[in-house]
């Protein structure tokens, strides 16, 4: 399975981008999908955007679609998250994970995650 290590987080004001990277120990080909998760404190830990390795079909959330973007590198090794017009809203610590299996271009569930990277913090402030 691997191990997964985030970074690229930190402190930015609205409207300014990061990008994450979650690089996985093993190749994640072996993996069905990556994904990055968020979790506010207080919240419940949310999708926000999966990519299926093979194919590479994605999904984004509703309240990242047009700002955020999943992407891996070709040797399937690395996952990014490219985050361009960054709210407060999006203030979270954000989680890299993989599955063993899941839906083609549909919502990561926590559920179905089973390696998880540590987190990356991400503050956004207005």
């Amino acid at each position: 399975q691997g191990q997964l290590v985030e970074s690229g987080g930190g402190s930015v004001q609205a409207g300014g981008s990061l990008r994450l990277s979650c690089t996985a120990s093993s190749y994640t080909g072996r993996r069905a999908c990556m994904a990055w998760f968020r979790q506010a404190p207080g919240n419940e830990r949310e999708g926000v955007a999966a990519i299926y390795v093979r194919g590479g079909s994605t999904f984004h959330a509703d309240s990242v679609t047009g700002r955020f973007t999943i992407s891996q590198d070709k040797a399937k090794t690395t996952v990014y998250l490219q985050m361009n017009g960054l709210k407060p809203e999006d203030t979270a610590k954000y989680y890299c994970a993989s599955a063993p299996n899941c839906l083609v271009g549909g919502e990561p569930l926590v559920r179905e995650y089973d390696v998880w990277g540590q987190g990356t913090q991400v503050t956004v402030s207005s």
